[in-house]
């Protein structure tokens, strides 16, 4: 299964890469929404865990090209934030598949990305 995560806190990011890729994935780290459009140019994802709240760019304008280069391609996003917190990332985003917070224990986040990245 191949993995992109999209997440600006680079120590966040590597413990998400590095638990997934011990569960058997494919992972590739990205830290916003440049470097992941180029990502997404040439490579495909199965699943994309995304911060909702990127220091570089929009996650929604990276799911939206997501969902228009590999429209298989689930996104789980992930945020510290209260916002979305109604549930209304899902009419936002057609390839969000699960929202959580940037809390959510690795193994956890790991589950979710098994679950849904196995099409």
């Amino acid at each position: 299964m191949n993995v992109l995560i999209v997440e600006s806190r680079p120590e966040l990011g590597v413990l998400w890469k590095r638990h997934l890729e011990r569960q058997g994935a494919v992972v590739s780290l990205v830290r916003g929404q440049d470097e992941a459009v180029e990502y997404l140019s040439e490579h495909a994802a199965d699943i994309i865990v995304m911060d909702l709240v990127l220091g570089d760019g929009s996650a929604l304008a990276v799911s939206d090209f997501a969902s228009y280069r590999h429209p298989n391609a689930r996104v789980i996003f992930v945020t510290d934030t209260s916002f979305f917190s109604d549930g209304s990332i899902f009419n936002h985003s057609s390839n969000a598949c699960a929202f959580v917070p940037a809390g959510t224990p690795p193994e956890d986040l790991a589950a979710m990305v098994e679950h849904y990245g196995v099409s």
